[in-house]
């Protein structure tokens, strides 16, 4: 296994190819994340990081496979490694090389369209802030509280400097005097667009905020050319999803490694 660096990524790209994943593109067009391939030449199989996610690629059958399911990078710092296996086979190479630490879960896949927007519909939710909030735009010191706030810290966690995150983030929050309530955020960018990261804090849930900030974040990024893309961890997020204009596309399957446990 050996790591592939920003200018060998074309050997690995189609390893990956027709994967509507904006994480590997931000991975493959190299704009965050690591990967690694079976062997520097003529590589097989890859695996791609971002963030929680590391996503298994390629032939799942050629000699290094098992080593690339198996392998968790050393400054991995998240709890639980989200791992996306192309297919079953790679899903069960993962299973056999953590055994019974890997749970198998579901996560759903919105369909990556620009037209389906109704900018309309999307600038009166976000104008239906409950009275006591306020909307705000992620400025540099939103960016250091949320760097400090353990439930938000995906808002802008995988952009180690504001310098960075002004360079290629987008993301509003809602603000309850001080205090972060919700936002939408980008956990990951690529050259056309954005990941969405969203969530509110548990007190202020049920009130419309994830809804208003991502309705701002959305126009923000159609404004800007950007493609502002929707992948749901659960049928809520699927559900706000397609309130805000996106179209359900499919379930598929991830495995969750509690890595520290096998240390």
């Amino acid at each position: 296994m050996v790591p592939v660096s920003n200018d060998e990524l074309k050997k690995i790209a189609p390893l990956f190819a027709g994967w509507e994943e904006t994480l590997i593109w931000s991975v493959l067009q190299g704009c965050m994340g690591q990967a690694w391939a079976d062997e520097a030449n003529q590589p097989r199989a890859a695996l791609l990081w971002v963030g929680d996610f590391l996503f298994l690629g390629g032939d799942w059958q050629c000699p290094g496979a098992k080593e690339l399911a198996g392998y968790i990078p050393h400054d991995f710092s998240v709890e639980e490694a989200i791992i996306v296996p192309q297919n079953p086979f790679w899903q069960r190479l993962v299973e056999e090389a953590y055994g019974g630490h890997a749970k198998n879960f579901q996560r759903y896949a919105l369909k990556k369209e620009s037209d389906v927007f109704d900018r309309n519909k999307l600038a009166a939710f976000r104008d239906m802030l409950p009275d006591g909030f306020v909307l705000k735009r992620i400025d540099e010191n939103l960016y250091l509280q949320i760097q400090q706030t353990p439930w938000a810290w995906d808002f802008c966690g995988q952009f180690p400097t504001w310098k960075e995150y002004a360079a290629h983030g987008q993301g509003f929050v809602a603000l309850y005097g001080e205090e972060l309530a919700a936002g939408a955020s980008s956990y990951s960018w690529y050259r056309e667009g954005i990941e969405i990261e969203i969530d509110t804090k548990m007190e202020y849930r049920r009130r419309g905020l994830a809804l208003c900030c991502a309705s701002a974040l959305i126009l923000h990024c159609l404004d800007l050319g950007l493609y502002p893309s929707w992948d749901a961890a659960n049928l809520a997020s699927v559900a706000l999803a397609e309130k805000l204009g996106y179209h359900f596309s499919h379930e598929y399957p991830c495995l969750g490694v509690e890595w520290r446990k096998l240390l």
